[in-house]
């Protein structure tokens, strides 16, 4: 049986300690797997001061990939330095780029060219990053080369069937695992054909699978979306010299790129990750007391739906210091404890926030009256099944749930804290949003939320435990 330690937000505990020690410096919840005990988070206090969350996980990658497309150096600052970041970093090495951290932190990147990837000796192991596999299924697919991608078994069980769809209409050809998935073998398309492709879901990765394919591709390749969804990939690319239309017809954005294009190198500064800061903007609106500042947050509009909904439910967050950084609209955010209201979520804000439905739906637990979602089909093939594994956990720790085929009705605590399940482990099914997301549950109830495994939480957020710690408990 596995010894149990207790996490509040001032620190580690053990059975047999006093005193709370501070995480060693550099501590990796993946490399100490094998010895990790379950975590319980508790309350400790309000939430006060000022913090800043790692960068942009979005930005991160892209900001990898389009550097090693250029022909000359890039330096990247404030890249997240998270599992799913640096699976990217060791495949665009193995593609032939230089990528290395300086003393200071910078990333140095020294491209190949557009053009000028090597075939990969080995397998591209992407870990757990969909984005990684996605965006570099479409940087291979207009590429002569022949690529393995595999990863671990949560990434094996995500669908890439809609990527591979119209990277085939490109002539790229797949022999993915039954089903779609990985591992999957990728023989890059000769020549490539440019194509103008419907997209049938509301997927950024899909997007920018395509247009990337289009950078390599002779002719104008295009992507049509009736739902915008992140624009990352556009605002970089043009960073990068890429020229981008970007037009609308009949009610729906088009975007084209015209290859073959040539990338300038550019120095990237990687805003503050949004989705990341939605746990603590969630946690300080819970927990009594709290007035916290999060520092150096990106709040491009196909990101900030979380914000909007928050406020909605009647959460006190005010931007202040707005400015731009690496061309992404930047600001401090001061959120402060506030009683929440139920709401009826839109569903046309689902793809700007659609990784931050599980501590939404923490939000929602503690709310007076009833939160629906609908629309939410696309979190049933993340990580995990998020809709059933949020359901399932926040449940188990006396929240009133109903789940729908397309999301979920709670009923709030109108904020009387959760019940809590200090004895019984939350099932987080290895997905790094459930965990943080009932983590941050844990604070907001009277026994503490045990979490079955904190590991998953280092691929997107390494830092997360110690901020938990520097915030609250002051």
């Amino acid at each position: 049986m596995r010894e149990t330690m207790v996490l509040d937000a001032a620190g580690i505990k053990t059975p047999d300690a006093s005193k709370a020690r501070r995480l060693p410096e550099g501590w990796s919840a993946v490399k100490d797997r094998a010895r990790m005990p379950h975590y319980t988070f508790t309350y400790n206090g309000p939430l006060t001061g000022t913090l800043r969350v790692p960068g942009d996980k979005s930005i991160s990658h892209r900001a990898l990939m389009f550097a090693s497309l250029c022909v000359g150096t890039s330096r990247i600052t404030g890249l997240l330095e998270g599992e799913d970041v640096l699976a990217t970093a060791a495949a665009m090495r193995q593609l032939g780029a230089r990528i290395e951290r300086e003393s200071d932190g910078v990333w140095r990147v020294d491209g190949v060219g557009l053009g000028g990837l090597l075939e990969p000796a080995q397998a591209l192991d992407m870990g757990n990053s969909g984005t990684s596999t996605r965006l570099l299924m479409g940087l291979l697919a207009s590429h002569g080369l022949t690529a393995t991608f595999v990863g671990d078994a949560s990434l094996s069980g995500r669908p890439m069937k809609r990527v591979i769809a119209p990277l085939s209409q490109m002539g790229a050809a797949f022999e993915p695992s039954r089903g779609g998935t990985l591992p999957l073998m990728l023989r890059g398309a000769q020549p490539p054909v440019p194509i103008t492709y419907r997209l049938p879901v509301a997927s950024a990765q899909v997007k920018s699978a395509v247009l990337l394919a289009g950078l390599n591709t002779p002719g104008t390749t295009s992507v049509i979306e009736p739902v915008p969804t992140r624009d990352h990939t556009e605002r970089m690319l043009s960073a990068f010299g890429v020229e981008v239309e970007i037009a609308e017809e009949a009610g729906e954005r088009v975007i084209s790129v015209t290859g073959e294009a040539d990338l300038s190198p550019c120095d990237v500064v990687v805003p503050g990750d949004p989705s990341s800061a939605a746990f603590f903007l969630v946690a300080a609106l819970a927990v009594p007391g709290s007035d916290l500042v999060i520092e150096n947050v990106g709040l491009n509009p196909t990101r900030a739906g979380i914000i909007s909904v928050l406020r909605e439910m009647g959460g006190a967050i005010e931007e202040l210091n707005p400015r731009e950084v690496g061309g992404e609209p930047v600001a401090d955010l001061r959120v402060r404890h506030s009683a929440l209201k139920g709401i009826d979520v839109d569903p046309a804000l689902a793809p700007s926030m659609i990784d931050e439905f599980p501590v939404l739906f923490v939000a929602a637990a503690l709310a007076d009256g009833t939160t629906r979602t609908s629309g939410l089909e696309e979190l049933r093939v993340k990580e995990s099944d998020r809709l059933a594994a949020m359901a399932a956990a926040l449940t188990s720790v006396g929240a009133r749930v109903v789940e729908l085929p397309d999301g979920l009705e709670i009923e709030g605590t109108s904020g009387d804290p959760l019940r809590g399940s200090a004895n019984a482990a939350v099932e987080t099914q290895l997905d790094h949003r459930i965990a943080m997301a009932m983590a941050v549950a844990g604070l907001a109830s009277h026994d503490g939320v045990q979490i079955d495994d904190t590991a998953p939480i280092a691929t997107s957020f390494p830092t997360f435990m110690e901020l938990l710690q520097e915030s609250s408990g002051r």
